[in-house]
């Protein structure tokens, strides 16, 4: 079969052939429908990321596919079965195998595409707001990074939550994005005073931010007292240095979040968030926004646009 694989972190991924994989115990084999990309793919790629394996491996985080073999021992999900998982590696390849317990079923209505590059955007963004942020109907949201791949997400779950929000992105085109996932204000980072633009719409009660940096730097300003701050990721590059002094004075409390995590400490509370996004699906409330879909020969293009911040929403392999 083909795979997206990392060789060496001195080399960039490629496309190679090698052996189908065997489900070992507790596993299944999926014949993959498609595969969501995330940053954390570009992280791991130079082996950058927390979680990232020895090489070589094959890159892919979260998957659909049909179930094809059963590993000894694994009873559900049935061959044949349509279901989403997030394996943390081995998505970008015609098939893979994942433990069957992190399987979860698709609803027939729900595309592969979105299925594929549901669970960690739409995950972490509701797990974040609702059990570590407790954000509360009526809360000022602001959202950096407004129209990637979680910020979309957040933009939509904070909507959905009663709150008022703050799209924060870079040009007309993506907030347009973010407007249609149901922003009440838009500011544009490349032209905007993004700090006084916020403290002009009332400051921020809480802050979704997936891209640190300079971009951290300037909302911290335009926090309220007793503001959340959400450190979900650092796709500016760079990991902020914490002005502890503001921090203090304005009592903000500063929230570390991975959604990974989850997996080895509380896997209960991650499934029954995705047990609630599942539902919301069903009932029409969330509107998933895929905006690339490339075959497995153009990977290596789908990592550029996310890396160049070119995409909005997902980007999304299929073989």
């Amino acid at each position: 079969m083909r795979a997206f694989q990392v060789s060496s972190f001195s080399s960039p991924p490629a496309l190679v052939v090698i052996a189908d994989p065997a489900p070992q115990p507790g596993e299944v084999l999926l014949q993959i429908a498609a595969c969501g990309l995330n940053f954390a793919d570009l992280l791991m790629a130079n082996g950058t990321y927390q979680d990232t394996p020895e090489p070589p491996f094959t890159l892919g985080m979260e998957v659909c596919g049909t179930v094809i073999a059963q590993g000894p021992g694994v009873i559900e999900p049935a061959i044949g079965a349509r279901v989403a998982v997030f394996g943390g590696q081995g998505g970008m390849a015609e098939k893979g195998a994942f433990p069957a317990a992190l399987c979860r079923s698709v609803p027939d209505e729900m595309p592969a595409e979105v299925a594929a590059g549901f669970m960690v955007a739409y995950g972490t963004s509701h797990l974040a707001l609702t059990r570590r942020a407790q954000l509360q109907k009526g809360e000022t949201l602001l959202v950096l990074g407004a129209a990637g791949g979680v910020g979309l997400t957040a933009v939509e779950i904070g909507k959905a939550l009663g709150a008022t929000v703050i799209a924060v992105a870079r040009g007309a085109d993506k907030l347009a994005v973010a407007k249609a996932a149901g922003a009440d204000h838009l500011i544009n980072s490349d032209t905007d005073d993004v700090k006084a633009a916020v403290k002009a719409l009332g400051g921020a009660d809480v802050v979704y931010d997936p891209v640190g940096g300079d971009a951290f730097k300037a909302v911290l300003g335009a926090c309220n007292r007793e503001a959340r701050v959400l450190i979900i990721g650092f796709a500016s590059g760079e990991i902020t240095k914490i002005p502890a002094n503001i921090i203090l004075v304005k009592n903000i409390t500063l929230i570390g979040f991975y959604w990974g995590g989850y997996l080895r400490f509380n896997p209960k509370a991650l499934g029954d968030s995705l047990s609630e996004l599942m539902a919301w699906y069903a009932q029409g409330r969330l509107r998933p926004h895929v905006s690339h879909i490339l075959q497995l020969d153009a990977a290596a293009e789908a990592l550029e646009l996310m890396r160049t911040r070119t995409s909005t929403g997902k980007v999304v392999i299929t073989p």
